[in-house]
C-alpha cells in the first residue's frame, strides 16, 4: 500500500512543474516484498544443497556446511522476533528455538524455510511502520550487542544478513561440485545470456 503525502515546496526562483504529493511505500510493504523477493533466491539455493555432506567445510574456522544451509533456512523466522518481541538474548533459554536444525534430508531444510516464510509473512502483516520505528535489542549474556529501530534490524540482521550467508553457501556449493543457481544475475551455470 502506498501511502500519499504532500510535498513540501522551499523557495525557489524557478517555477516547477511537478506534482504537490508524493506516494511512499510502507514500510511493511516493502518488507514484503523484499521478503518474497529473497524467498525465490533461498529456495533456488536450498534446493541444491548436497545431502550427506553436513560436516563438510571448506577451511576448519569455516562453519560446516549443514549449520549454514540450517542458518539460512532459518533467518527468515527472525522477523517474527524482532516484530513481536523486544529484544533477544542469545544466552538466554528462550533462545533456543533459534538453534539451527540438525537435518538429513533437503525436505526438512524448505519446510522450515516455508514455515518461516509463512510466519515472517504473518508477523509483517500484523504490525505498523510506526511500530517498526520502535527499538529493538539483541543481546548475549546480557550484553547489547546491537541496538536499532527494528526496521534497521531487519533490514541489516535478517535480509542483508541472509543474502551474505546464501552466497557463503553458494560457494560452498561451486566447491562440491554443484551448480549454482542465478540469484541477482546470471551464474556460471544458469542464466547465461547468449
Amino acid at each position: 500500500m502506498l501511502v500519499t503525502v504532500p510535498l513540501v515546496d522551499s523557495v525557489c526562483r524557478y517555477q516547477l512543474n511537478r506534482p504537490t504529493e508524493i506516494e511512499i511505500m510502507k514500510l511493511t510493504d516493502l518488507f514484503l516484498e523484499e521478503l518474497e523477493r529473497e524467498a525465490v533466491g533461498t529456495r533456488r539455493t536450498l534446493e541444491r544443497v548436497p545431502e550427506a555432506h553436513n560436516d563438510w567445510k571448506p577451511h576448519p574456522r569455516s562453519m560446516p556446511l549443514g549449520y549454514l544451509a540450517s542458518l539460512i533456512a532459518t533467518m527468515p523466522v527472525w522477523v517474527v522476533t524482532m516484530v513481536t518481541q523486544d529484544e533477544l538474548d542469545l544466552k538466554s533459554p528462550a533462545a533456543v528455538k533459534f538453534k539451527p536444525l540438525e537435518w538429513r534430508k533437503r525436505s526438512e531444510l524448505l519446510s522450515v524455510l516455508d514455515a518461516g516464510l509463512a510466519e515472517a509473512r504473518a508477523a509483517l502483516r500484523n504490525t505498523t511502520d510506526d511500530h517498526l520505528m520502535t527499538p529493538w535489542r539483541f543481546l548475549i549474556g546480557g550484553q547489547v550487542v546491537d541496538e536499532n529501530p527494528r526496521y534497521v534490524m531487519i533490514a541489516d540482521s535478517v535480509f542483508s544478513h541472509l543474502a551474505h550467508h546464501r552466497g557463503q553457501l553458494t560457494v560452498y556449493l561451486r566447491l562440491n561440485e554443484v551448480s549454482v543457481p542465478a540469484l541477482y544475475g546470471p551464474s556460471a551455470d544458469e542464466g547465461k545470456v547468449a
